[in-house]
């Protein structure tokens, strides 16, 4: 019987092309993930996962497998609300969406706040999902530049003013990661956190914080997150994905009431995750949640100081990085003329993936930067894969200057 091939077809305009981030085929068993944003998966509460999952089966299963499920969900937001605290941030049970993740904040951030044309102010580098999803929104995006102290809050406040002085658009939200920023690494000094507040309450824009690294903290230094600033005007997201595993899919949004209260038409399934809710909640009641935060920020650490160490001997001078003082990346710049994105085969074919600068910028640039992950892989992962990374780097840096490949030397 003879059949008729489909008709072409078009897909709706306002779905942006989605090229993929970095390099990750694997290419040997052994090969080497430094581009995965991933959890280290021996620090997954495992045993307590699986008593959590079948006291939720034997103990509420039958309600929790419902559509609006068992307790599960009550004691999620009122977990939240306690923890928030902690970071001074103060919200009532309303004022709580658990979302899919924080990405799915951000897509419901921009869903609701935004119309095709509005615009969108980020920062230069930012997180990629980020710029999809206000590209899907049809924004107009405009970038800033991050130094070692996070957003150049200066430049933003210079666009606000030429911007009313000409009656051009100001931006609907400024989105932001400023505690441990994906991918620079760097953090928001507490005087810029507290211009851009002043900035948004001036000019009647919202700001959405996506803190999803603020747990794993460093130093033992503390910065307020922009909530605590102007709760009437910060979106503020994060998730259980770094803490606990991002398997899970729960984040959370908190803001004001009536901003929730329009987040909550867009969940047309209802509740997020009911059952998932059910077994963290009943890993909650019994994880030593501090003990476990301060466990993975120890660890994670050391991760970043052995791969702070194995860039400067395998690289020497030929980049340069911010110290991050928390999170999970190390951002490298190379040489203006470097384009990473010229050796990520290279770096595959001989076993390390990394993701290239560009993937990060709203317009063309950045293609001189590199993010490096250092959470997912062990500490020998780390010193081979930096130092294969830096062979691929080299062998194109001898064939862009010379024409050739030769061995390298520091």
């Amino acid at each position: 019987m003879m059949t008729t091939p489909f008709e072409a077809f078009s897909f709706a305009k306002r779905i942006p092309s989605t090229p993929s981030i970095g390099s990750t085929t694997v290419t040997k068993p052994d090969h080497i993930h430094l581009s995965f944003g991933f959890a280290a998966p021996h620090l997954f509460p495992i045993e307590e996962l699986s008593q959590a999952a079948y006291e939720a089966v034997s103990l509420h299963g039958r309600t929790a497998l419902q559509y609006s499920g068992s307790g599960g969900p009550r004691k999620i937001l009122e977990w939240i609300q306690n923890r928030s605290l902690v970071h001074g941030i103060q919200a009532e049970l309303p004022q709580i969406l658990v979302t899919y993740g924080s990405t799915q904040g951000i897509d419901i951030a921009a869903r609701i706040l935004l119309d095709p044309g509005d615009h969108v102010w980020v920062e230069s580098p930012s997180f990629f999902s980020a710029l999809q999803a206000f590209r899907a929104a049809e924004a107009v995006i405009t970038s800033f530049p991050i130094d070692e102290d996070g957003l150049r809050v200066d430049l933003v406040e210079n666009a606000l003013l030429e911007a009313r002085r000409q009656n051009k658009p100001i931006p609907k939200f400024v989105y932001t990661m400023p505690t441990y920023h994906n991918p620079g690494g760097v953090t928001l000094t507490t005087e810029r956190r507290a211009r851009l507040a002043e900035l948004a309450e001036t000019y009647n824009f919202f700001i959405v914080e996506d803190d999803a690294y603020s747990e794993l903290n460093f130093t033992g230094n503390k910065y307020p997150p922009l909530y605590t600033l102007l709760p009437g005007r910060v979106i503020y997201l994060n998730t259980f994905s770094k803490i606990i595993g991002p398997g899970l899919r729960l984040g959370w949004m908190i803001a004001d009431r009536r901003v929730i209260d329009k987040a909550r038409l867009l969940n047309l399934g209802g509740s997020i995750g009911v059952f998932t809710q059910e077994i963290l909640a009943q890993l909650l009641d019994r994880l030593a949640f501090q003990e476990h935060v301060d466990q993975l920020s120890q660890h994670y650490h050391k991760q970043r100081d052995i791969m702070a160490e194995a860039i400067k001997s395998s690289f020497g001078d030929h980049v340069t990085f911010h110290l991050p003082e928390g999170g999970f990346y190390i951002w490298l710049r190379f040489g203006e003329a470097v384009n990473t994105s010229d050796f990520l085969r290279e770096a595959a074919e001989r076993g390390v993936s990394f993701v290239d600068g560009k993937s990060f910028f709203a317009k063309p640039e950045g293609y001189h930067y590199a993010r490096l992950c250092f959470s997912y892989v062990s500490e020998e992962q780390i010193l081979r894969g930096v130092n294969i990374l830096a062979d691929a780097y080299f062998a194109y840096e001898e064939q862009r200057l010379f024409g050739v490949t030769k061995q390298r030397h520091l």
